[in-house]
This record gives structure tokens, C-alpha cells and sequence, in this order.
């Protein structure tokens, strides 16, 4: 939101692509509190896999189709091709690209640190 206010000029614009990706999310966040509300393993895959049966199309929609029906004010609609030379300013560049980096940092650390984890899962496994 606070990218939202830099460009655009406000928080919130009810732009197609920020209700769509909000709706989106809403389905997510209700995808897991159905997950953690269910305290049998069976009957909880059972019922996580029929929403995502009928959420996944409906998040097809929201995120690829309905967007670009309509005018929007983010790139790649319309002819606009997302990254092109008039989308962002070159202060918001210092800031994104870096940020592109850092995400990706986290993301391979995490995921070393899982790995490693794991490691010590099945080491001490195979010694009891």
C-alpha cells in the first residue's frame, strides 16, 4: 500500500488488479484457517482438497482473467508491457531490484536451513 500511495496518489485505488489479488487472498487466509480447524488428518485432506477443487479455478479467474478485461494502473495490460521504460521511476528501481535480490536471499537461506534441519532429522532417526 505504501508502493500504492508513492504512485498512484492513494492507499487503496479499486483498481480490477489490487480487488482481484485481495479476493484472492481472503480465499488463501480461509484455505488455512479450513486447514487448522480440522483435527483429523483424513477428514481435513479430504476437505482442504474439494476448496482447492473449487477455489483454484476461481483464483484462475481473479488473477488472470478479469484484470485484464478492463483498464488498469499496472503494467502489462492494455499494451503496457510490465518493466518498460515509463512504468517506474528511477527511485523506485533503487528500491525494487534490491529488494528482488533480498527476497531471493531469504528464500535459498530458508530453504538451506530446512534442508540442514532435515539432515539432523534423519540422522538422529537412524541412530534410535
Amino acid at each position: 500500500m505504501m508502493w500504492a500511495k508513492y504512485t498512484p496518489g492513494e492507499f487503496w485505488s479499486n483498481d480490477p488488479k489490487q480487488n482481484s489479488a485481495a479476493i484472492a487472498f481472503l480465499l488463501y487466509c480461509a484455505y488455512a484457517v479450513l486447514r487448522n480447524s480440522i483435527d483429523e488428518e483424513q477428514k481435513r485432506a479430504k476437505i482442504s482438497a474439494i476448496y482447492n477443487i473449487f477455489s483454484f479455478p476461481i483464483m484462475i479467474v481473479l488473477i488472470m482473467v478479469l484484470p485484464r478485461m478492463t483498464d488498469s494502473l499496472h503494467p502489462g495490460n492494455g499494451g503496457n508491457p510490465a518493466f518498460g521504460r515509463l512504468d517506474m521511476d528511477n527511485r523506485m528501481r533503487i528500491v525494487l531490484y534490491p529488494a528482488f535480490i533480498a527476497r531471493s536471499l531469504v528464500a535459498i537461506w530458508i530453504a538451506t536451513l530446512r534442508y540442514r534441519i532435515r539432515l539432523i532429522e534423519n540422522k538422529r532417526n537412524s541412530i534410535n
